[in-house]
């Protein structure tokens, strides 16, 4: 019937080829075929490739062009959701974009450690509305051949929720999820994260749970893709570690997972990071599912990362050079934009 694909970063490398050529496939099968990426995220992808697509019938739209009307606000509106919903019945969703690093191809090539998931029944319903709304703003119609939506798979013995964020809402629905959740935990808190420049609001959720006697486990990257947010982070630890909250770095990968589980059950994946970007900026959405099963699987996966990462201690945060204190004193007014 149709794919709809939205990810933020497309790369054209073999991931890529493999991709356009999966894509281009289902159009000669007569299924109606939707791309959307973000402009910024695909910058360096030549416009050669995306017209390969549109060429063999693959409906291609560049989200947020860049126009000199828009201004300066234009670079700062991104796309960042990472999602597929094939035939309304089944999707892809996680921190994963399009490219050899988070395949692992080629031997010169770092695999990032990531997480997705696949999803059926009624939440793929609303992935799919969502790509269409969003796809109606910047195309001005909507996209032909995708239907209404009637699942056909039944609902599974899991709560699912989908949680979309955008730059026109007031208030952060992503971080406002994750507040309530840190809130209503009652034994255990495990976060992955790339890019941790939480903000005083989810710090203070953390420090109250941690004050119940929450025990809270934070996952974060050793080597990092951007440096400059990590530097802005380290300045947020220190509060954190004090009131025995366990931070990690993972080691030996790019850590680029997005995962949250609460008491072993309750679990959010998707694409948003615990930074000002993702919860005020950026398009982003994830998905909320409350089931030990699912629960299980999440910390399984935290407890293997853990085995390949260095805990942070207060004394060695303390000791870090004069210079990394100063660069994060100097990366204070621009937290919100990174």
């Amino acid at each position: 019937l149709y794919i709809c694909v939205e990810f933020y970063i497309i790369r054209n490398d073999r991931s890529g080829t493999l991709f356009a050529d999966a894509l281009i496939a289902a159009v000669k099968r007569g299924v109606s075929v939707f791309l959307m990426y973000d402009y910024v995220g695909c910058i360096e992808t030549p416009g050669s490739y995306f017209r390969k697509l549109e060429e063999a019938g693959v409906g291609c739209l560049p989200f947020n062009r860049f126009s000199f009307k828009k201004g300066l606000a234009w670079f700062d509106r991104r796309n960042h959701r990472k999602f597929a919903v094939i035939d309304g019945t089944t999707a892809f969703l996680g921190g994963l974009n399009i490219g050899d690093e988070y395949a692992g191809f080629g031997e010169s090539i770092v695999r990032w450690r990531d997480v997705g998931i696949r999803l059926e029944g009624a939440a793929v319903g609303e992935l799919r509305r969502l790509f269409t709304t969003l796809w109606k703003s910047e195309a001005g119609t909507r996209p032909e051949g995708i239907g209404p939506h009637s699942p056909s798979t039944p609902a599974g013995e899991a709560d699912v929720m989908v949680v979309s964020g955008a730059p026109h809402h007031n208030a952060s629905f992503i971080r406002s999820s994750f507040r309530m959740a840190i809130a209503g935990a009652s034994k255990t808190v495990r976060i992955v994260t790339p890019y941790f420049v939480p903000g005083p609001r989810l710090v203070r959720s953390l420090l109250r749970a941690a004050g119940r006697g929450v025990r809270i486990q934070l996952l974060l990257p050793s080597v990092t893709d951007v440096r400059l947010v990590k530097i802005a982070g380290r300045a947020y630890l220190s509060p954190l570690l004090k009131a025995g909250i366990e931070i990690y770095e993972r080691e030996g990968t790019i850590l680029h997972a997005k995962a949250m589980l609460i008491d072993n059950c309750w679990a959010t994946v998707g694409s948003a990071n615990l930074d000002f970007r993702s919860f005020h900026r950026n398009y982003e959405v994830n998905v909320i599912i409350d089931s030990p099963d699912f629960g299980r699987q999440i910390d399984e996966m935290f407890t293997r990362d853990l085995e390949r990462s260095r805990r942070i201690t207060i004394q060695e945060h303390e000791k870090r050079p004069w210079f990394e204190k100063l660069l994060e004193r100097l990366c204070d007014p621009i937290r919100r934009f990174l």
